[in-house]
């Protein structure tokens, strides 16, 4: 059993996590930032939630890029191949579930 304050967490670096849960290969991680992350795509699907701050999302679909800035309980949804990268506007905690060993 484990109960974590979300807000209180801070990491050493930027997208630092602390490790939640892994169910059947399937993580769940806490990160804390403050430092874009960087362009990519998963090689699974991904739950990203914002827990405290706000995150601009950047995606690209069929050659367009797309810019959604996301709050506290907001989720961005990453299907297989959905290239994308987060921007934290200050600091931000966000839950991320997905695929062990994913980028």
């Amino acid at each position: 059993m484990k109960i974590i304050k979300a807000k209180d967490f801070v990491a050493d670096r930027a997208w630092g996590a602390l490790d939640i849960a892994n169910m059947n290969g399937i993580t769940t991680r806490l990160h804390w930032t403050d430092q874009p992350y960087r362009w990519h795509v998963n090689d699974g699907e991904e739950v990203f939630v914002v827990l405290d701050g706000e995150v601009d999302m950047h995606y690209r679909q069929n050659g367009h890029e797309y810019v959604h800035r996301l709050s506290a309980g907001d989720l961005f949804y990453a299907t297989i191949g959905t290239e994308h990268v987060a921007h934290p506007i200050g600091e931000a905690r966000v839950l991320v579930v997905e695929k062990e060993g994913s980028v």
